[in-house]
Order: structure tokens, then sequence, then C-alpha cells
């Protein structure tokens, strides 16, 4: 059983990387998090004086001419920033706000099946503010021209709509603006029912000279998300540029040098969140140069923009243009949607599935189709669970046979010992050339051990990064099974009434993985070794600690996944003559604990 034992230890400590991560850095990191962002509310609660700011938007800061980028503090309230300019009202099913005329910018924007908290009353998710605002974020379509062209529309300038002029998922809305050189632009909005924005421009030259311009395209947020960056999430600035292919910014690295891709045709950017994202498809059959930057004059923002290639429209002539402009939630079946409709590439890494994505996005969706069977996503990770210990039964199979073999050589594997004890060498050489004779291959076990490793991760990344898990019940006090388990034994799982200390939060769920982890590692004899037997005895415990603060999802998962593998395991081991040390381990546990002292 050694050769088991150190399977285990390897896949242990390879995962304790990652809870330790968790618990000693992530886990302080968001209580201080907590803390400053009361501290912030508190300050602005008492701030009663409003600065009234510039609209946004002066020449490229880039040389090559990319788009806007200035705007000065913000610190108006929601209320007047909407009351500052004319609007045109959005509501569909999915989405409430409003248009800014000035500049024709996308910054009000509401998702309605998204709350903040669990409780249903609490406010709907906020994407998208006005500039003037202290959490100011919008998408903005424009251009930028030259003397020759006059004015041509950019963060300031004001459209006009129709008088009484809603977009509705039925109803687009037809924004117009002419300038003093006889260019008219004609702007089509209209959006799907979902989170799909078509923006079509058309531009008229009635003048009498040509005129040269080129389009630009922006999204802009001057504050990034206040909860702490994880690892095994992107947030940042996202995109799919030509050649490059994927390209993933952290805001961090924005704010050291600007990011800026070789110039391309066809693909998309913009800037994801956990769950929301907001991005641009430039016209695919245009060349175009983007950008990732972080800007720290006036009001520091950070902006994901591009500007395409100069183009001419002849007197008495136009030319068409088409962006789409995705602001909203990263549901998977909606994003793969777009995919395949727009012909947007790689469209579906806007969510992060990770390195492990030909594994993490498969099992998402048999999450979803036992969850769209079931109605409870906690249930689709229980079954999810039992068709991966399937799928890993005859791999596990031949673990517990190399098992059984292995045990079966213990006497001559001590004989060999006895033999070589001084000759380190020469007893490597014997061992080898009994698993020869006795055609046993020392590894075999541990090819399924290494294989569930990324299946571990890849559930992980489903339960961490997918809204769909995001405040979706299982049964009892779990709510929300992205969130961690509320209960806490410090308190008495709320008895008491005081909130314990992030450090210390043990629910009821990690108490029941750390029961069904013991049991499974009782499953085999106690080491003979301190140490390995040290750490058999404490892995338990310190498990419970560490998963406590990782997401409900995920520890109901890892508890039933040890609970099939103990049933799993004492199956195959009785399949292969091998004695199940689960009640004898036990047992001897049991008496060592009780056994009185001399």
């Amino acid at each position: 059983m050694e050769n088991n034992r150190n399977y285990f230890i390897a896949i242990a400590l390879s995962v304790l990387i990652v809870l330790g991560w968790q618990f000693l850095y992530m886990n302080p990191r968001i209580e201080a998090q907590r803390k400053a962002q009361e501290a912030q509310k508190a300050q602005q609660q008492q701030t009663e004086q409003v600065q009234q700011p510039a609209a946004g938007g002066e020449t490229p800061a880039q040389p090559s001419g990319a788009a806007p980028s200035g705007q000065a503090a913000a610190t108006a309230t929601l209320e007047q920033a909407l009351a500052k300019t004319p609007r045109v009202v959005i509501d569909t099913p999915a989405l409430s706000g409003s248009i800014n005329l000035a500049g024709a910018r996308l910054d009000d924007l509401k998702l309605k099946g998204y709350h903040e908290t669990v409780d249903d009353s609490s406010p709907i998710i906020t994407l998208f503010s006005p500039a003037e605002t202290k959490d100011g974020y919008f998408t903005e379509l424009g251009y930028i021209g030259s003397d020759t062209t006059g004015n041509v529309p950019g963060a300031s300038t004001l459209w006009t709509a129709p008088e009484g002029a809603k977009l509705t998922e039925k109803t687009p809305v037809t924004l117009s603006y002419t300038n003093d050189k006889g260019l008219t632009f004609t702007r089509t909005i209209s959006v799907d029912e979902r989170y799909m924005f078509t923006v079509a421009d058309k531009i008229t030259n009635t003048g009498q000279a040509p005129a040269a311009l080129s389009s630009y395209g922006r999204v802009t947020r001057y504050n990034k998300p206040t909860t702490p960056s994880v690892y095994v999430l992107h947030e940042g600035f996202i995109g799919v540029i030509g050649e490059d292919g994927l390209i993933e910014t952290k805001y961090s690295a924005a704010e050291k040098e600007a990011v800026m891709p070789a110039k391309s045709t066809g693909g998309w950017l913009g800037i994801t969140d956990k769950y929301w994202a907001a991005t641009i498809v430039p016209p695919q059959s245009a060349a175009y140069e983007a950008r990732f930057s972080h800007f720290a004059d006036g009001q520091p923002r950070y902006q994901a923009d591009y500007k395409d290639d100069a183009f001419t429209v002849a007197p008495g002539q136009s030319i068409e243009l088409k962006n789409l402009v995705f602001a909203g939630a990263k549901e998977v079946p909606v994003i793969d949607g777009y995919e395949a409709s727009y012909s947007i590439p790689k469209f579906d890494r806007l969510i992060d599935w990770g390195w492990f994505y030909f594994i993490t996005k498969p099992m998402f969706k048999l999450m979803d189709f036992f969850f769209r069977y079931f109605g409870n996503f906690g249930v689709a990770i229980l079954c999810t669970t039992i068709v991966v210990k399937a799928l890993f039964f005859p791999l596990a199979s031949k673990q517990y046979a190399s098992m059984a073999n292995m045990k079966r050589m213990q006497p001559k594997m001590e004989e060999l010992k006895a033999k070589f004890a001084d000759d380190r060498m020469g007893l490597q050489q014997a061992t080898m050339q009994l698993y020869k004779e006795e055609k046993i291959n020392p590894i075999a076990g541990c090819w399924p051990v290494a294989l569930q490793i990324p299946i571990f991760f890849s559930l992980y990344k489903v339960i961490y990064i997918t809204i769909e898990m995001r405040h979706a019940p299982f049964f009892g006090w779990i709510k929300d099974l992205s969130a961690p388990d509320p209960t806490t034994i410090v308190n008495l799982f709320g008895l008491l009434p005081f909130e314990a200390p992030t450090i210390l939060h043990l629910g009821v769920w990690p108490l029941i993985m750390g029961i069904t982890m013991f049991l499974q590692m009782r499953m085999n004899p106690t080491p003979p070794d301190p140490t390995q037997a040290m750490i058999f005895t404490w892995m338990p415990l310190v498990f419970m600690f560490m998963l406590a603060s990782f997401p409900a999802g995920l520890v109901i998962y890892w508890a039933w996944n040890n609970t099939l593998s103990v049933a799993q395991q004492s199956v195959i081991m009785k399949r292969h003559g091998v004695k199940v040390e689960l009640f004898d381990n036990l047992k001897g546990l049991f008496r060592r604990k009780t056994a009185p002292s001399k």
C-alpha cells in the first residue's frame, strides 16, 4: 500500500498549494477589502459637494489616433448625471436604462434578471453608469475626422432622436446628426431580447468635397472591480484580435504600459468581469488598431478601444458601417448563440474556461443537462460526479488491481530489503527485476489520480466562474452554490449572536467533507512512516478549514466524491481480493485513543 499512499500524498500536496493560497492570501485580502468598502461608503455618504465634470472626450492620446480618452473628475450622483443630457429609454425583457444622446453613448444600463444579493428585493445589477458618476462605465462609437470634414460624431456630439423614441427588442431607434460640411450621420440602434446591440451607421456626403474619416469604438470604465482578483479568473481587458488570438490583459498590466496588438481584421475587444462584460465587435472586413490602456490624468480610467483605417466618402455618395455591442451577463448558451449566429470568432472565450477548456466547458454542459432535468444545480453537481466516477471506473479498477499485486509482493519486497540492506543500487535493480518477473507496472496506479486532477480544477472553474452558479440554491441553508457555506461551528451554526472571523469560518458542509475524507484515508493501513502517518491524520482537518472559504458547490462535490470513492474502492478491492481496511483501521485508531496510559 506504500505506492497508493504516495499517490494520495502527491495529489494532496498539489491541491494544498491552491488551498493554501486561498486560505493564507485570498481570505485576508477579502476581509481587508470588505472593510475598505465599508469605509468608502461611509465617506461617500458624508460628501455633499458635487462637481460638474466635462462630458468626456478629447483628442486621441495615441499618435495613430485612437479613441478619445480625456475625462475630468467625476463625483455627480446617478440622478444628476441622467438629468444633465437628453436620453432615449431602453426597455427590454433583460435590460433597462437609457441612451445618452450626448455622444450616443450606452452609459445607463441595468440587468433586470440579476440582483446584487440572493434576496430578490435587493437592487438589480447596474452594468453601465454615466461618465459624470464615480463609477462611470460606458460604451461609445464615434469618428475621427480632420479640418476638411468638420465636426464628426464624438464624445460631446448631441444626436437627434424622434420624439418619444424608445429602444425595445421590437422597436429600433434612429439617431441623426449633420455637420456644417454637409456630412449626415444616421445611426440605427437595435437590441435583441438579451444583451446584443446592433449599431448601424450610414454616412452621406452632401457637400462639395471628399470627406476622409475613421471610426472608433471604446469601452471605458473609471474603476476596476473592488473584489480582489483571483488567479483562476481573468478580469480586465479581453479580446480576440487577428493573429494574436485571445488576449487577456490584467488591469495592473495596463497601468504599467498600454497593450497594442498588431493591426488586424475581424475579432472583438472589451472589458470583462467575473459575471458581466462589455465588448465591441468592429466591422469585420475593415483593418483596425486596438489598444488596452489606463489613463491617470483627470479621472483615472481603463479603456479598451479600436480605430479603423481611414475611409473616404465622395460627394453625393454614402457608406455604411455596422458594429455590434455586447453588454450584459455572460450566460453560456447566450454567448455560444452569439458566436454562432453572428460568426464572432471565439466569442465563447469571453467566459474564462481556463487552460482545461476542453474539459471545463463539456463539464458545464453535462451539469447544465442535469440542471434542466432536475431544476437544481446542486443535484446536477451530484449527478455529474457520478458520471465522472463511472467514466473513471475502468482506470480505478486497474489502479486497485495494481495495489493488490503490490500488496501480494510485500513479503518478497521485505526479503529484498533485508538482503540489500546496505546496497541501495542493488535493491533498486532487484526490485525492478521483481516487477519484471511479476509483470507489474509500479506506476500504473498513478494515472487515475493524475487524470482526476484536471477534473477537479475544471469543476472548480465551472462552479466559480459561470453565472449559472451565481445565487443557485441547493437544499436547506445553501442559497448560493458559488458562495461559501454560510454556517459556522464557531458560533454554533448561528445560535450565538456574533459573526465568526473569516479565518475561523467552518461550516456544516466542510465538516461533512472532512469526515468523508477521513473515512477515505482510513480505507488503507496506517503508514509505518511517522511523517506519512501524521500527514494522513491531520490532512482532513486542514482541508476542512481551507475548503471552508471555497464555494459550497465545490465542497459538496468533494464530500460526495469522497463518499463514492469509499464505496467504489470497497467494491474494487473485494473484486481483486484485497482486504478493505476501513473498519479495522477505525477500530485500531479507537483502541489507541482509549488505551490507558502506563
